[in-house]
């Protein structure tokens, strides 16, 4: 009785609980920790989304079982959406299902498609349920190098993706694209998503592509959907969240739309599981999508604004944050004095001596080694402070080793 179960022992230790437990004691014995650590949008969900949730749930009706697969009016307002933004026609019927959130619909995914031993490409590094989604599933994980040199290289992406494919025993049955991604804020563009439907349908491989921040970029056009691609409807499903577009990160909502096959098979899963959100957060949601979309471009300009005021005050502090092209994150190289260490140790560091808290790298693959996620979620105000705590920590970084040396041994010793 005292064995692990299957599937919880096939998960990896999870990386941010030890930086979470140091943030709980950091802040219980009384210090400010400016948090970086976790995605999670602190502005405000705007008000005309706010008021059709509570004019909806006056309503008695409403406050019944939902429909699993989305309400009719919230899975047309998503098909109009992909319409009017990519041009990209969808049937609410068969290509569109509503999810809470798309983490689970991902998760849900991998559990329709996903048979014991099977091998999906995950990109590394990765948004944790990409890979783990399948994990849980009973699949096997190849890891697709996200980046070379600190940057996304589509040629190479894709030489190692077809290497993959070709290599893999069993074939691969799924690969799984994040773009703009999380936690390396990069883009691609329509030209690569080409080449990787063409990939797929040449070796009869499913695409599950991440599209959740969709609306929050900041230089050049506007990132494009895999469906746009001809084709694209007979290997791929794209996720998409209400999350981060329009703040709404714990009204959990999401979509699943493309190949009707793979839409009907995660359909059908979660009518076994789930009855779907609440109807008054799908009514909202709705309002979200078919509203006024004035509010998108106020929202992605406060994170336009956190980005500029972070890559400024940390280089002036003496570290080199390269300007995120999307998303609401900072993906940045461990600063030399510390690098050694790796993106554990130095967000320890950075968290006991400068009350900044950051994600590790690692945590999200070990080709995230070597740097850190910034989430842009605190104020422009905050994050000069936390500038200001780095500049220190920089100014003075062997006296910093040093002290972390010997809290290490005082730990080990304890151990």
């Amino acid at each position: 009785m005292s064995e692990e179960f299957y599937r919880i022992k096939r998960l990896p230790p999870y990386v941010f609980a030890e930086v979470n437990r140091l943030k709980a004691a950091c802040r219980a014995e009384g210090m400010d920790i400016i948090d970086f650590g976790m995605g999670n949008p602190d502005m405000d969900t705007p008000a005309h989304i706010v008021d059709k949730l509570i004019e909806t749930v006056r309503k008695p009706r409403t406050h019944r079982y939902s429909a699993s697969k989305g309400i009719p009016g919230l899975r047309r307002a998503q098909a109009a959406y992909y319409e009017r933004r990519f041009g990209v026609k969808l049937d609410p019927e068969t290509q569109v299902v509503a999810t809470l959130g798309s983490k689970e619909g991902l998760a849900n995914l991998a559990m329709a498609i996903t048979a014991p031993g099977d091998v999906i490409l995950t990109p590394n590094p990765s948004y944790p349920i990409h890979p783990y989604g399948f994990m849980i599933a009973g699949g096997a994980l190849r890891h697709i190098p996200a980046l070379h040199e600190g940057r996304f290289d589509p040629e190479a992406y894709l030489r190692a993706a077809e290497h993959a494919v070709r290599h893999s025993v069993p074939k691969p049955s799924a690969l799984v694209v994040n773009f703009p991604s999380n936690p390396t804020a990069q883009l691609c563009d329509l030209d690569f998503y080409a080449e990787l439907v063409a990939l797929a349908r040449r070796h009869g491989v499913w695409v599950l592509s991440d599209l959740a921040y969709a609306e929050i970029y900041f230089d050049g056009p506007p990132p494009p959907s895999i469906l746009q691609v001809p084709g694209a409807m007979e290997c791929a499903v794209e996720f998409t969240s209400l999350s981060k577009t329009y703040s709404m990160p714990g009204w959990r909502m999401g979509f699943a739309v493309g190949n009707e096959r793979l839409i009907a098979a995660l359909t059908r899963i979660k009518s076994y599981l789930d009855y779907g959100a609440f109807t008054p957060v799908q009514v909202a949601a709705a309002a979200a999508l078919n509203g006024p979309q004035d509010c998108v471009e106020q929202i992605r300009g406060v994170y336009r604004a956190r980005r500029d005021a972070l890559v400024q005050a940390m280089g002036r502090a003496g570290w080199d944050i390269p300007p995120p092209p999307a998303t609401m994150f900072a993906w940045a190289p461990v600063p030399e004095p510390f690098r050694a260490l790796g993106s554990m140790e130095f967000s320890k560091i950075l968290l006991r001596e400068a009350g900044v808290a950051v994600a590790p790298g690692v945590g999200f693959g070990e080709y995230g080694e070597g740097y850190v996620r910034l989430g842009l979620v605190e104020n422009e105000q905050r994050i000069r402070q936390a500038a200001r705590g780095v500049r220190r920590l920089l100014q003075n970084a062997d006296a910093a080793l040093e002290r972390h040396a010997e809290a290490r041994a005082r730990e080990e010793a304890g151990a």
